[in-house]
């Protein structure tokens, strides 16, 4: 997946946060849910389709302490499962002609 794409939500999936800061998102689409994090929950905020991957990165790493360098590569991978299972896709912006 390409750093520059901007992952939007799934209209219809609904995100339950729980007292922890941690949440459930469900699809109730594909009846897939799956638990997130604090910081899954502040990514899944910021995917609203303008902005890109390193600029959600970039607010994850200015809202939390102590984010690893390898904070793409697990904030690609979760991306990537939350397109397999239909919580998220990208705006596909085509030429008119």
């Amino acid at each position: 997946m390409n750093t520059s794409n901007k992952p939007i939500a799934n209209p219809v999936c609904v995100l339950r946060e729980e007292f922890d800061d941690w949440a459930v998102l469900f699809n109730p689409d594909t009846a897939d849910a799956v638990g997130l994090n604090p910081v899954g929950v502040a990514a899944w905020k910021q995917m609203d389709g303008n902005r890109t991957l390193d600029e959600i990165v970039a607010a994850i790493t200015d809202e939390f302490d102590n984010v690893p360098d390898s904070a793409v590569d697990e904030l690609r991978q979760y991306v990537d499962m939350l397109v397999e299972h239909g919580f998220i896709g990208y705006e596909v912006i085509g030429e008119m002609g």
